[in-house]
């Protein structure tokens, strides 16, 4: 993970973190970079189904179970792990992208939208960039909500 840019895409519940994300990676790729996204969930979320293989053991106890195919992989820690040690485990990327993570260490940019009444989750002088559906006058770098292409060129700028 070392010198692995990462960048936390903040904002509340239904602004448009997941669309902005989607659009990010699908710029990034299109210059020939390779992406991790992490996604904060506050609620429980299970990836495996009941009855099946890897179910099974994780249900048996496993702490850790692995599922292979010959396109993809996933590794399901069966306990608490922090986004330290997650982030250890990305190798071979150019960037990593979180969404939320706002009490994170890392750059964030937050997003608002207008019609949703809420304000930047975070104040905007601890992000480096804004991404709005309206002008801000922060003093910060701000992007509109469908310009990707200009955030990622901010971001891969960014010391």
């Amino acid at each position: 993970m070392d010198g692995i840019p990462i960048f936390s895409i903040v904002a509340f519940s239904g602004t448009g973190k997941t669309t902005l994300i989607e659009k990010l990676v699908a710029e990034f790729k299109s210059r020939g970079l390779r992406i991790a996204v992490i996604k904060h969930d506050a609620h429980e979320f299970d990836i495996d189904h009941e009855g099946k293989d890897s179910w099974r053991f994780s249900n048996a106890g496993a702490d850790t179970t692995v599922v292979v195919s010959s396109t993809k992989a996933a590794i399901m820690e069966n306990r608490p792990i922090g986004l330290e040690a997650l982030l250890s485990k990305i190798t071979d990327v150019d960037i990593i992208i979180t969404e939320g993570y706002k009490h994170g260490a890392w750059p964030k940019i937050a997003v608002r939208r207008s019609e949703t009444g809420n304000p930047f989750p975070i104040p905007p002088d601890e992000c480096i960039a804004l991404v709005s559906d309206s002008p801000e006058s922060t003093g910060k770098p701000c992007f509109r909500l469908d310009d990707a292409f200009g955030l990622a060129n901010f971001m891969l700028g960014w010391h």
